[in-house]
């Protein structure tokens, strides 16, 4: 499953991250890449960990006002079909910014998970000009931030379980395992796409793709941020996981991409499910990832076990103490958004309860950790 790499032999951090200051001060002038004959663009954000929230795919004006009202500042949004276009771009940051808040990101289901790319089925390159056009259109529109998920048969779930309190939570138990979903398909184990794919496939497929799109993420300066495999087992429906399930995986994926615009979307819950699997921890990883200010976005979740088997719990009821996690990032500087992920459904319309407690808790949290001198 993992490929032999250096953790540390990213070579450019230095040097490339110094001119991404730089940049920023100036207000995201270009950045000179690696390749002398490129320059990539970021556009500067403010500093301090950005809370926010996902939207439905069309927010109403009360959505909105429930995030103001709970003090978060950013929104993100999911897209997919018709809906992708340049023009629902820009009524949607219109509508968000209308309510006093900023996106972060909006997604584009066509080209999140793309089996044609993981792959390299029929429309690869079609797919490929797709996801360019939807970089473009991020951009054209003032949104600088997307994340991609390099997963070829979706996302593996069993049935749902109960949680605290018998909340209804999403599960997965690997030896019950028997497809993943993905916008509205199913891909159906025992061989998802009627054959066994080897993991040098995965990585020259990866190595097409990213090379193929980091130029217009550089040209359009827009961050990438890329999904662990959920879940990351060494292999489902025939179809290795063998890039975006480790840290060495990661690693190895920069260095092939090669760019300043090309990070990570950490998914906590993911990594936890990995567990001793991923390689290096959380909250390692969140240390080398943003010490080479490559981590652009979190998804905040926690889980009850690693894997084989886990349900998605509440943060404060999983096997992971989830204030390290906050500290460990809020340490590095990082100053992307995070987002609660996957969030176990709750009884009844009380999610103002529920933030109220949530934050009280995490206060309290943070006084039992001081008063216990860690």
């Amino acid at each position: 499953m993992k490929q032999n790499t250096r953790p540390d032999s990213l070579q450019t951090s230095r040097r490339a991250f110094g001119r991404i200051a730089l940049a920023a001060a100036a207000g995201g002038t270009a950045l000179r890449h690696s390749s002398p004959e490129v320059q990539a663009k970021q556009y500067p954000v403010p500093p301090g960990i950005k809370l926010s929230v996902q939207m439905p795919t069309d927010p109403s004006e009360e959505d909105l006002l429930f995030v103001r009202q709970m003090g978060v500042g950013y929104v993100n949004i999911p897209t997919g079909g018709e809906n992708a276009t340049y023009e629902n771009f820009v009524r949607l940051k219109k509508k968000v910014e209308d309510a006093g808040l900023k996106v972060w990101n909006i997604g584009n289901s066509n080209v999140h998970n793309m089996e044609e790319v993981t792959l390299n089925l029929a429309g690869r390159d079609r797919k490929i000009e797709e996801y360019k056009t939807y970089l473009r259109n991020l951009s054209k529109a003032g949104i600088y931030y997307t994340t991609y998920a390099h997963m070829g048969n979706g996302i593996w779930s069993t049935q749902r379980e109960a949680t605290r309190g018998g909340a209804s939570a999403r599960g997965f138990d690997l030896a019950r395992a028997d497809k993943g979903v993905w916008a509205g398909r199913e891909f159906k184990a025992p061989l998802t796409h009627g054959r066994k794919f080897s993991e040098k496939e995965i990585w020259d497929n990866f190595t097409y793709f990213i090379r193929a799109v980091k130029p217009v993420a550089e040209e359009e300066g827009i961050r990438i941020g890329i999904h662990p495999d959920d879940p990351p087992v060494p292999e489902l429906g025939g179809v290795p996981r063998c890039i975006f399930s480790s840290f060495d995986g990661y690693q190895k994926a920069l260095e092939i991409a090669d760019s300043p615009n090309i990070g990570v979307c950490l998914c906590v819950g993911c990594w936890l499910e990995g567990g001793k699997g991923m390689g290096k921890d959380v909250l390692e990883t969140i240390r080398s990832f943003g010490r080479q200010r490559k981590l652009f976005k979190v998804h905040f979740r926690n889980v009850s076990a690693p894997l084989p088997h886990f349900v998605e719990t509440f943060l404060d009821d999983g096997y992971m103490r989830m204030y390290p996690v906050m500290k460990a990032l809020r340490e590095v500087n990082f100053d992307g958004a995070v987002i609660a992920d996957h969030v176990p459904a709750m009884a009844g319309s009380r999610a103002g309860t529920a933030f109220s407690i949530g934050y009280m808790k995490a206060l309290l949290e943070r006084a039992n950790e001081e008063a216990a001198g860690r």
